[in-house]
This record gives C-alpha cells, structure tokens and sequence, in this order.
C-alpha cells in the first residue's frame, strides 16, 4: 500500500511539472540578452523579428530580470521599431519597478524578480518583413539632465512578442 501511495505521489507531481512548463502557445518571440548585472546606457538591446503576418494583432513586452541592488523605484526607457520600410518608430516608456517600501515588483522566489512590461497592445504589423526592436535604458536621477551610466541590478533584458487574445 505505502509503494502505490509513493508511486501515486510521484506521478502526481510529475504530471503537474509537466503542466506548469508546457508554453504558451500564444508566444511566436521570446529573446533575452544578459546585461553582467548591470544595464549601461551604452548597451542598446537590439532583437529582430520576421513577421509573415499583418491581419493578426499582438502584444510586445519587455522583460527584465531585476535583483535588490537595483536602485530606482521605476525605469524609463526607449523603444524604437525599424520597420521593413526604413521607418523608425520611437516610443519612451515609463515602468514602475518597486514599491514605495523598495520592495521589487514582479514574479520569483530568489533575490531575482521578473517583469513583464507591456510596451505595445493589440499591435498590428504594418507589413511583412523583418523588424528590429531596440531598447536603450535612459533613466536619470532626480534634478539631473544626464541620464545615469549603468543601472545595477538588471541581469537580464528580454522581448516578448504574443498573439492578442
């Protein structure tokens, strides 16, 4: 009886495993490029995507994986779109990172919190080709007009490009 409960346990556990990793099938983009623990504003994250189709709608996000030695409470930054026809598309997008106690936001159990920010909504493709997404960190300390030269505490930044829902 204790061999069929242990059997039963096990087999429990791995079938929720293998449900709790399966992929979201809404995903067609999802790059991450390390930073060495810290996001200099010299360091443009560049990521390209080749889009085949302009009817459906999507979603793009950045992703960043942020430790307690981050330093600000949120984060700006640059978003610029070359399109296939050499129009350039520049956004600047503002985040909230922390709480107002400089508890970090975002998903994790370690000292590392993931957030996903939503940079575009129900975006639509203008046409086919290849895309480049670049994001460029420009966050500036209070009173100061140059931005700071490296934020520490990003390990890791990502984009993320989902089917609407």
């Amino acid at each position: 009886m204790l061999k069929i409960s242990n059997y039963l346990l096990l087999l429990s556990v791995l079938c929720l495993t293998m449900v709790s990793c399966q992929q979201n099938p809404n995903v067609v983009f999802d790059q991450y490029q390390g930073t060495e623990g810290r996001w200099t504003k010299e360091d443009v994250k560049a990521f390209v995507y080749e889009v085949k189709d302009t009817v459906q709608d999507y979603d793009l996000y950045m992703n960043l994986r942020a430790n307690k030695d981050y330093p600000f409470s949120n984060i700006f930054v640059i978003l610029k779109t070359y399109q296939p026809n050499n129009d350039i598309v520049v956004d600047t997008l503002q985040f909230q990172m922390a709480k107002p106690d400089g508890t970090l936001l975002g998903t994790g159990f370690a000292d590392i919190k993931e957030s996903k920010l939503w940079l575009k909504e129900g975006y639509k493709f203008p046409e086919s080709g290849n895309y480049k997404f670049t994001l460029e960190q420009v966050v500036r300390e209070l009173g100061q007009i140059e931005g700071v030269d490296a934020l520490d505490g990003i390990s890791e930044v990502g984009f993320r490009i989902e089917k609407s829902e």
